[in-house]
């Protein structure tokens, strides 16, 4: 009998050994990669991690610049403030401690929740601010209870103070938190999200001169996040300081005569262009905007119907009303439309491309040359030079006049206005421009719109005889006295070439119009030559204010008033509009003489 050996096949349990040696040795390169990563690549990663277990980095906050007067006044400080934050990484239940800390800090848990969950990104060891501005109950009240909210820390750091509560909070503008979004952005490189920045007026435009250089402290900690003592410090360097034009008194007495009137006030070096006063109300205080809002705040602020945060005196837009009848003039004359001695005949009514005009002095002025019509404000005689000049002609003067433009001025969110032309309407309405439209706009009515800004600048040109200045706030980023304003001696340029003599011809009318009974008589000042003129904006067509008239209703009316002083080498501007103020003569002018007289007992 034949003996053959029988082999067992033995292939398919190799080729599953050989598969399985396979996903071992793949699993060892990525064991191998893994731990190169860990200790080579992430080392730093980790290994700040495993030292949060024992040291703690603390950002040492640096003070913010100082903002100060053209005097040394200082509006914008810093003060000491507490703060206390929440590290997630020693919390043993969140929800816990949202609700203890919520009754221990007299908060709202769902605020608590909401703040936490804004930086829930974070790095777990990283410190949430709760709340701010501490008192020294709610520091002392934390402090006692350590033991049982580790996760609490206390720091002290330098806030934003505002010793003048609303003084100037449109120029000065206001601080809030950096937003996740703001830091994608790449506008705020080298900053945390959280940290305060400014958001508007002087704080926006000059935020990478104030915000300073953080420092840092490292301290070794116990196991419930107690300081053990320092390791190293690095202290903070504060930011530099921003010195303003604004003239402290003038600011004060603009801002206390609008109070409770809404409307803006501009005050105005006519030699530089500096900005002495900057006025508008309704205000706002910017301490608030210091300790973080909650949601609901934010939105009760932003959606008020008087909208304090806006700044009527360079994003305001109005009718210029009567203010421009000075552009009217300036054209007319320039145009060899008139002379000086060219008179129309005002009956208080009259029929102008079919549709009846009216003066606002209803028994009608008379025969008017162009100082009188300038004095009286009178309607007709603007009514004619409109109908004279045509449209096209008194948009090209009113934009070299510095309207339908920015002025330049250095905060941001400046209007440019609006000068009307048959182009705009074409591009922007669809439609053809009226003859009647232009009647309107001769008289500063229709959709010509200006800011007080720019009324104060375009009465800077005439003042000037022609040359015009660029308004400012920053003059240096010290508070030395004896620092020389940088823009003290600007060379003024050319803004329309107009002669010298027929810009003489409308001051003479602005005079009269302040010192001979004219519609401004209430801003003369005796022995200081105010010009001026006054301004009211009708807010409704003819047709309505007649309906109200019978129905012995008030019509009410924007009040303006615009002049310079002295006549005669001019020194300052002061512009006032006053919003349902009704005539300029009446409202805005009483308040342009006290500013006036101010001014001159400081400086004339």
């Amino acid at each position: 009998m034949e003996n053959n050996k029988i082999y067992e096949d033995l292939s398919p349990i190799v080729g599953r050994t050989q598969k399985t040696f396979i996903l071992v040795e793949i699993l060892f390169v990525f064991l191998v990669f893994y731990f190169w990563k860990t200790q080579i690549l992430d080392y730093k990663k980790f290994l700040r991690q495993s030292e949060a277990n024992r040291i703690r980095e603390v950002v040492l906050q640096s003070p913010r610049g100082l903002i100060l007067d053209r005097e040394g006044v200082i509006l914008a400080d810093n003060e000491a403030s507490f703060t206390v934050s929440i590290i997630r990484e020693n919390c043993k239940d969140l929800d816990k401690s949202c609700k203890e800390i919520a009754q221990i800090l007299d908060l709202e848990e769902d605020v608590v929740i909401e703040r936490i969950k804004k930086y829930e990104n974070w790095p777990l060891f990283r410190p949430i601010v709760v709340k701010d501005n501490l008192s020294f109950e709610e520091v002392a009240l934390i402090e006692a209870r350590k033991l049982e909210l580790p996760e609490l820390i206390i720091e002290a750091e330098p806030k934003r103070f505002y010793p003048f509560k609303n003084f100037a909070a449109h120029v000065l503008g206001y601080l809030q938190e950096l937003s996740p979004e703001e830091i994608e952005s790449g506008n705020y490189v080298g900053r945390r999200m959280g940290e305060l920045v400014g958001k508007t007026g002087i704080e926006k435009v000059c935020e990478n001169r104030l915000v300073g250089t953080d420092g840092e402290k490292i301290e070794i900690v116990d196991s419930l996040g107690r300081s053990k003592g320092e390791v190293t410090r690095h202290e903070p360097k504060k930011g530099q300081n921003i010195r303003l034009s604004l003239d402290f008194e003038l600011q004060q007495k603009a801002e206390e005569l609008l109070e409770g009137r809404e409307g803006a006030v501009v005050v105005l070096d006519a030699r530089n262009g500096g900005i002495l006063a900057l006025a508008s109300y309704p205000d706002f205080d910017p301490n608030r905007f210091i300790n973080r809002f909650t949601p609901g705040e934010w939105l009760d602020l932003v959606n008020s119907p008087e909208f304090p945060l806006e700044n009527r005196a360079i994003r305001g837009l109005y009718s210029p009303g009567s203010i421009f009848k000075l552009t009217m003039a300036l054209g007319a004359l320039h145009l060899g439309v008139i002379t000086d001695q060219t008179t129309y005949f005002c009956p208080g009514k009259i029929q102008i491309y079919g549709h009846p005009r009216s003066c606002w002095f209803e028994q009608g002025h008379g025969s008017m040359n162009l100082y009188n019509g300038i004095r009286h404000s009178c309607n007709i005689y603007f009514y004619q030079l409109g109908k004279e000049m045509g449209i096209d002609n008194i948009a090209r003067i009113a934009r070299k006049l510095g309207m339908g433009r920015k002025t330049g001025i250095d905060l941001l969110g400046e209007k440019a206005g609006l000068v009307p032309d048959p182009q705009w309407k074409k591009k922007a309405r669809g439609e053809s421009w009226y003859p009647g439209e232009t009647i309107s706009v001769a008289i500063g009515q229709g959709p010509i719109l200006v800011t007080p800004l720019q009324i104060a600048v375009h009465t800077a040109i005439i003042a000037n005889r022609g040359y015009k200045v660029t308004p400012y706030l920053l003059i240096s980023d010290s508070n030395s006295p004896s620092k020389v304003d940088k823009r003290e001696h600007l060379v003024q340029s050319r803004a329309i070439d107009i002669e010298e003599s027929v810009f003489e011809k409308v001051i003479e009318g602005m005079w009269k119009v302040v010192n001979e009974q004219g519609t401004g008589r209430a801003a003369r000042i005796s022995g200081f030559d105010i010009c001026g003129k006054t301004g009211s904006t009708q807010l409704i067509s003819s047709a309505e204010e007649e309906r109200l008239e019978e129905l012995e209703e008030e019509v009410k009316t924007h009040s303006w008033f615009t002049g310079f002083a002295p006549r005669d080498n001019p020194e300052v501007v002061i512009t006032v509009l006053v919003e349902y103020g009704g005539m300029g003569g009446a409202t805005a002018a009483p308040v342009a003489r006290l500013l006036f007289d101010l001014y001159r007992k400081k400086y004339d």
